[in-house]
């Protein structure tokens, strides 16, 4: 990236801080000379991970509050302290699915949404499932639902699958669906 890109940071203050996230406001100054405001979010770093068993795609069907629906999604969740991201993408595959990777393959990290948070995602993997599930957190409603892989193009256009008309509209799994579909003739 180029230098004359960068915004510099002048002053900030946190307004909120929680279990998960907290919330500031930062001056910044502009290549331009000028200043502007940035609200960020700073959110904990997480895993999803996109298990795959034999010709079909573990999937998790949850309400998520926020956006006031219910989603399907790849299994996620956050990395706890002093844990790496491969030991949270295992462990979260045993809460919502119930299977012990034996094959975990990093894919890629994103950012969730970087023009306002700093949460990034690491992307994994997961094959050669053995069932070993824990405990879901006592937060969680987690359902998983199996996606035959031929259904794939059609789950990602939002036109009808088993799971009936579904549209991925969470950006971690519609990029590692889209991984997969592009890759799978071809995994690492």
């Amino acid at each position: 990236m180029s230098e004359t890109g960068r915004e510099s940071f002048i002053s900030g203050e946190r307004l909120y801080e929680g279990r998960i996230l907290n919330l500031r406001v930062d001056k910044v100054g502009l290549p331009s000379g000028r200043t502007s405001t940035r609200e960020v979010v700073e959110h904990k770093d997480a895993v999803g991970v996109l298990a795959v068993s034999g010709d079909n795609l573990l999937l998790v069907r949850q309400f998520r509050y926020a956006v006031g629906e219910e989603t399907i999604e790849i299994c996620a969740g956050l990395i706890e302290r002093g844990e790496e991201a491969a030991e949270a993408a295992t462990r979260e595959t045993r809460e919502e699915l119930g299977y012990k990777p034996g094959s975990l393959t990093e894919i890629g990290k994103i950012y969730s949404s970087p023009g306002f948070c700093t949460e990034s995602l690491t992307i994994f993997l997961a094959r050669d499932l053995t069932s070993a599930p824990l405990p879901q957190d006592d937060d969680e409603n987690v359902n998983t639902v199996t996606v035959p892989v031929s259904e794939l193009p059609a789950l990602l256009s939002g036109k009808e699958t088993s799971l009936g008309r579904s549209v991925i509209k969470d950006g971690k799994t519609f990029a590692a669906l889209s991984w997969f579909l592009a890759f799978q003739n071809n995994l690492p």
